[in-house]
C-alpha cells in the first residue's frame, strides 16, 4: 500500500484528515524494540500513509516520546498528526507532564493532547476543578503549544460518560474521545453501544483502541487480526490505534485497511455470534476487569495532589 490509498477519516468536528490506522506509540519501545526497529516502523508507516501517530507521557518512561521526536525530527513532523497524553489531574502537574512531552517529542506544538486513563468517577472532577488539569490544556491551546484535547479510558463506559457530563457543566466540548473498541466489547460494558452514538451526535472524535485486547482476543482463537481491525473500523471511528512492534505488524495493519469495505449487518453478526461466549464476562478484555493496565493506579504519584478538601477531610 502506498500513501495515497491509505483511507483517510475527518477527525471529528476538527475537519483533520486522518488515517483509518493509527500507530500506538507504547510498542515502539518494547523490550524486543530497539531504536533502530522503531525508526524503521515510524518511517515506514509515514511512507505508507499512516498519520496519526499515537503516544503518552508515561509509555515506557518516556522512552517512546523520546524515539518518535527522534524520528520526527528527521523530516517528518510536518506529514505526522500527532497526540499524546497526560496523567496529571492538577493543573501543576499537568502543565509539567506536557512541557516534558514537548520536549520528548522535539517539538513546538502537538496537535492532540488527551487525559489519560479516565477510570474513576472521581477522575472527572478532579480534571475540570479550578486548579485542574484541563486547565493547564486550555491555557496550552491558547498559548499555542497544543490545538486539541480529548480524553481516554479503558475500565468503564459510564465514566466516560460521565466524563462528557462534568465537560458540559463547566460548558467544555472535547475534540476527542478514546476508548477499547473490539469484537468483544459489544457484549460487555460496551463503549460501542454506550458511548459512541453520543460522541458522532455531538460531532466528537472517536478514536478506537484495544482492537484486539493487547492480543488477548487472538489467545480466544474466535476471530483473526484482520476480523479484529476491520470491525473497528466498521464502527463510526475517526482512527483504530493499534500497536505495532515489528514490520510484519506494519503490513498487516496496512493489509486491513486496504482490504475493508463497510460490512452489512450478516457481516457484523456473524463476527458477534463468533465472539460472544468468550466474551460475556469480559475475561478477554482484562482493562475492564482488572488492574492490569490501570497504568495511574500503580503510580497514583503521577495523578499529582489530591485536593486540599479531600486532604482536609481525611485528616478530621
Amino acid at each position: 500500500m502506498t500513501g495515497s490509498e491509505m483511507p483517510r477519516r475527518t477527525l471529528g468536528r476538527t475537519g483533520e484528515l486522518v488515517s483509518v490506522i493509527g500507530l500506538g506509540g507504547w510498542h515502539l519501545s518494547l523490550k524486543h524494540v530497539d531504536a533502530k526497529l522503531a525508526d524503521g516502523i515510524m518511517r515506514g508507516a509515514i511512507d505508507r500513509g499512516i498519520n496519526f501517530f499515537d503516544n503518552s507521557w508515561d509509555y515506557n518512561d518516556g522512552e517512546s516520546e523520546k524515539r518518535m521526536g527522534k524520528t520526527l525530527s528527521d523530516g517528518y513532523r510536518d506529514k505526522v498528526f500527532l497526540m499524546t497524553k497526560i496523567n496529571g489531574r492538577t493543573k501543576k502537574e499537568a502543565e509539567k507532564q506536557l512541557n516534558e512531552s514537548l520536549k520528548r517529542l522535539k517539538t513546538d506544538v502537538i496537535d492532540l493532547v488527551q487525559h489519560h486513563e479516565v477510570i474513576r468517577f472521581e477522575d472527572p472532577n478532579r480534571i475540570f476543578a479550578e486548579e485542574g488539569a484541563n486547565a493547564a490544556l486550555v491555557e496550552a491551546r491558547q498559548q499555542g503549544k497544543i490545538r486539541y484535547i480529548g480524553f481516554t479510558g479503558h475500565k468503564d463506559p459510564r465514566i466516560h460518560l460521565y466524563m462528557l457530563e462534568v465537560a458540559g457543566e463547566n460548558n467544555f466540548v472535547f475534540d476527542s474521545a478514546q476508548m477499547p473498541l473490539n469484537v468483544m466489547d459489544a457484549h460487555f460494558r460496551s463503549f460501542a453501544k454506550m458511548v459512541v452514538p453520543g460522541l458522532v451526535k455531538a460531532k466528537i472524535a472517536v478514536l478506537g483502541m484495544k482492537s484486539m485486547a493487547n492480543g488477548h482476543i487472538l489467545k480466544s482463537k474466535t476471530a483473526t487480526p484482520i476480523e479484529c481491525l476491520h470491525y473497528a473500523m466498521n464502527l463510526e471511528t475517526s482512527v483504530v490505534i493499534t500497536g505495532i512492534d515489528s514490520m510484519e505488524i506494519l503490513d498487516q495493519a496496512c493489509e486491513a485497511a486496504r482490504t475493508f469495505h463497510p460490512m452489512n449487518d450478516a457481516e457484523v453478526e456473524a463476527i458477534l455470534a463468533k465472539t460472544r461466549g468468550a466474551a460475556v464476562r469480559g475475561g478477554f478484555e482484562l482493562f475492564k476487569t482488572s488492574s492490569i493496565f490501570d497504568g495511574t493506579a500503580a503510580n497514583p504519584e503521577w495523578l499529582g495532589e489530591e485536593p486540599e478538601r479531600v486532604r482536609a477531610v481525611m485528616q478530621d
